[in-house]
């Protein structure tokens, strides 16, 4: 049989099948011999128990993608939510997050929550993501504005929210699922307080899919590669690499730059400009430092 693993405690492992069941499994020693170590949302190949038999988990199927931190495979979509209102946006964070989901084949999305609080900030941040290839939106789980167009936009896929925190990540996922549990689970779950979080787990979703409730998705780490490739994570950039003067070229304080003079002519936004240049200067610096 197969499945796949919705959380995991103590060395075992919660499995939903094909058919909707769940079970609980430990996985074999050859995994641990072949340094596999079981993620949340794995498929992998499974027996049952029987009786007061525990099953096991036997292999773990190809993973489409991974992260480390947190610990999880297969996720189609990471939402990146920011604030229109308090806290301030971290923008910055966007980016690099926008930047690991790519490199890490995820989709990116970007939400920018609480947009009753500041309609014209909600449209400020979005505008500046506007040749990003970014899908992007405003939401209100207040007022639920485009709380629908989200839950369709996500709809049968495997999905998790993430961004610094206060951005309003558990309360978009209230409006955007609570009404639709029968259960109440996952209301319960984003109600129980900040930082309780203690593990990952997905939770299946009606009409197909599965949202991820994760700690510390926040935190996601950028990998070290060499800075020039940085421009490859900017979409923006890509109509103009082709008319810089120098090869390779930054985009950052070259002359004769193609991105830099789509800058002054207001084709690229400025600000993300600005943000990929504070990238890129501490990825070269990360970059010398990689064998000290």
């Amino acid at each position: 049989m197969q499945g796949t693993i919705l959380r995991g405690i103590g060395g075992f492992y919660t499995v939903l099948d094909d058919a909707g069941e769940e079970y609980t499994l430990r996985a074999q020693r050859k995994l641990r011999r072949e340094r596999m170590k079981p993620k949340v949302g794995d498929r992998v190949e499974m027996t049952p128990g029987t009786g007061e038999e525990d099953g096991w988990l036997h292999s773990i199927l190809p993973r489409r993608n991974e992260l480390e931190r947190p610990p999880v495979a297969n996720i189609d979509r990471i939402v990146i939510v920011a604030a229109a209102a308090a806290p301030e946006a971290d923008l910055s964070l966007v980016d690099r997050m926008i930047l690991t989901a790519r490199r890490r084949g995820v989709a990116p999305m970007l939400v920018v929550s609480k947009c009753e609080l500041a309609p014209q900030r909600a449209g400020e941040i979005v505008h500046q993501y506007r040749g990003a290839q970014v899908d992007a939106m405003f939401v209100s789980a207040h007022t639920l504005e485009n709380v629908d167009a989200l839950r369709n936009a996500l709809k049968g896929s495997v999905h998790a929210l993430a961004g610094q925190s206060g951005a309003g990540k558990s309360s978009l996922i209230n409006a955007l699922y609570r009404l639709e549990l029968e259960t109440g689970d996952l209301s319960e779950k984003i109600e129980r307080g900040k930082n309780t979080t203690r593990r990952s787990e997905l939770i299946p979703l009606p009409g197909g899919g599965m949202v991820l409730d994760t700690p510390g998705f926040s935190l996601l780490d950028n990998e070290l590669f060499d800075p020039v490739e940085l421009q490859d994570s900017f979409p923006e950039f890509e109509p103009y690499l082709g008319s810089c003067y120098f090869q390779p070229c930054y985009h950052a304080t070259e002359p004769k730059c193609g991105v830099r003079q789509a800058v002054e002519a207001g084709e690229i936004d400025e600000l993300r400009h600005r943000r990929y240049v504070e990238l890129l200067e501490d990825m070269k610096q990360k970059w010398r430092e990689r064998y000290d």
